[in-house]
């Protein structure tokens, strides 16, 4: 059983719970009435899948720089309770599991764009991490393709829809990874990997970084009300929520302390399946 919950730790299933209900909102987006139920499934354990597989092949591959890590050097791997080979072989399954059941299941093009998420996550942001801080901005692409995904399963297209909810997610991205980088940047900096954090201990570029994308997702985060997907309750919600992220961005450049951060980043784990959670329920 402790050695199951090792093996469940591999793939990251707090974060990838974003995957599972992104791509799930993203469906139902995009979906006509009624919902077709079985599809949503499967789009969904094939997110699920590829989404598990990033986790345990990224800890796969960072294992070494995990047991560098405070916050990071009692995983599985680090701390020796899970062989490298049987993590990798564990991430690679699961992955190919996902994209086969959305491939036969769903579509191709959502099978694509789940493919497309593993290749940039494990191949192009994983690596980016230990080369420069803007592997940041790479890793916020697979983040953000679940709902994009779904969107894709529900209509087998991606519209101005599906576009408008993968920036979303996309922006959201960069001030809660801004306000970890800031919150562990001294556990980043003895890893060895140069997020902006560590590259600018001052802190002046990280609160200026997470300000700008804040601003930006206020207008972004009101475009499905735009687009007729959602009615005024969204609209004003969005609103409200998007401002606040901005203000508790603003506070973090402003301030540049541990507390502010924590702050950021705590509102910005709220702020998301809150937008989500409306826009589903406000849904044209």
């Amino acid at each position: 059983m402790k050695n199951l919950r090792d093996y469940v730790t591999l793939t990251k299933p707090r974060l990838n719970f974003l995957a599972l209900l992104t791509t799930a909102a993203g469906f139902y987006m995009g979906s006509p009435r009624p919902v077709n139920g079985w599809l949503l499934l499967f789009a969904v354990l094939g997110s699920t899948g590829v989404a598990a597989g990033c986790g345990a092949l990224n800890q796969w591959f960072e294992a070494d720089t995990d047991r560098r890590m405070t916050r990071t050097q009692r995983r599985p791997l680090p701390s020796g309770r899970i062989g490298s080979g049987h993590a990798f072989w564990f991430g690679l399954a699961l992955s190919a599991a996902g994209l086969l059941v959305l491939f036969f299941e769903v579509n191709e093009l959502a099978a694509f764009l789940g493919l497309s998420a593993l290749v940039s996550y494990v191949v192009f942001y994983t690596p980016l991490k230990k080369i420069t801080s803007l592997c940041t901005v790479v890793g916020a692409v697979p983040g953000a393709i679940p709902p994009l995904m779904g969107w894709a399963a529900a209509q087998n297209q991606i519209g101005p829809g599906g576009w408008t909810l993968f920036w979303i997610l996309f922006l959201w991205q960069m001030p809660h990874f801004l306000a970890i980088g800031w919150m562990y940047r001294e556990d980043y900096a003895r890893a060895g990997f140069p997020m902006l954090s560590v590259i600018d201990p001052k802190g002046g570029t990280t609160g200026l970084m997470a300000v700008a994308y804040s601003f930006a997702l206020l207008p972004v985060s009101l475009i499905p009300a735009y687009l007729r997907m959602t009615g005024q309750v969204y609209f004003w919600v969005a609103l409200v929520l998007s401002l606040t992220f901005l203000v508790y961005a603003f506070l973090m450049a402003r301030h540049k302390t541990l507390r502010h951060a924590r702050g950021l980043f705590w509102f910005s784990i709220t702020y998301l399946p809150v937008l989500f959670m409306v826009m589903v329920l406000d849904k044209a």
